[in-house]
């Protein structure tokens, strides 16, 4: 059995092309799940470019794409996603139902490729085979044995998390979102109880918190006591502020390994065997 996740891009906000972020990345919300029944994709961050080499380069033919919400860093990398350029190519695009897209994720995509944000028509992209605005708490079955569950998050305008369940292996991932001090969210705790892998937006530390309530993100140290309050088996802090240089993210990395050997950092490229 294969079950595999690879971050294609961690970085929150804002892409980050720079000589300061190189051994964490720079690219934008995009992470892909590879089991035996097929891929399953979240986000569309400027990560999903190079997701997209990948895919041709291994004959993929289809794909689901799940939006967690369409704010700017996790929608802006899909022009660039070579396949949905293929028209022999299935991809199958999914979008919550949020306060912040009421028209649907399609309304979302051609908007961003208009004229004159964009030279090229999401008409083009003639690989897309469907879009689908669903309710958040729906329950999909993308590929045969493959669960994908979906719960609210706190975040400006709405989003949707989610947990990814095949063979006995579970991931969650929580992007984005903000957490009451104190106050542990139910609708996450849902999403993430036992989980063999959770991914959590950890834009900001404890310390740098109080200044940011409000802005729709958490903290590292909140993914560590949710991860150990809820059976979570290992912890991917992600979502990092571009502000966030590599030093200082070697910093966090080694502090929440130190409070937890079951965190580490997601890097661009990097890839997790589940199975």
């Amino acid at each position: 059995m294969r079950y595999t996740v690879k971050f294609w891009g961690v970085r929150g906000s804002i892409a980050c092309p720079s000589p300061d972020h190189v051994v964490y990345g720079g690219n934008t919300s995009c992470i892909a799940i590879t089991t035996d029944a097929g891929v399953v994709i979240f986000d569309a961050g400027t990560g999903i470019r190079s997701l997209g080499r990948d895919l041709i380069r291994n004959g993929v033919m289809e794909s689901h794409l799940f939006f967690t919400h369409a704010h700017w860093d996790h929608i802006n990398g899909f022009p660039f996603f070579a396949p949905a350029f293929n028209p022999a190519f299935k991809l199958h695009i999914h979008g919550a139902r949020l306060e912040g897209c009421p028209k649907g994720i399609q309304h979302v995509l051609n908007h961003q490729m208009e004229t004159p944000n964009f030279p090229v028509p999401l008409a083009a992209m003639q690989g897309i085979s469907s879009y689908e605005d669903f309710d958040v708490g729906t329950i999909f079955t993308p590929f045969a044995g493959v669960t994908v569950r979906t719960g609210p998050l706190r975040h400006p305008n709405g989003a949707c998390g989610y947990r990814i369940e095949y063979g006995g292996i579970s991931v969650a991932y929580i992007t984005d979102t903000e957490h009451h001090p104190g106050q542990p969210d139910a609708n996450v705790a849902a999403l993430i109880s036992g989980v063999d892998l959770m991914i959590y937006d950890c834009t900001y530390t404890d310390a740098e918190f109080p200044t940011k309530i409000g802005w729709g993100h958490s903290t590292w140290q909140e993914a560590v006591r949710l991860a150990q309050a809820n059976g979570v088996k290992r912890l991917a802090i992600f979502h990092h502020d571009p502000e966030h240089t590599d030093d200082i993210m070697a910093e966090i990395e080694a502090e929440a390994v130190r409070t937890w050997d079951g965190a580490m950092a997601a890097r661009d490229g990097m890839e997790v065997v589940l199975a």
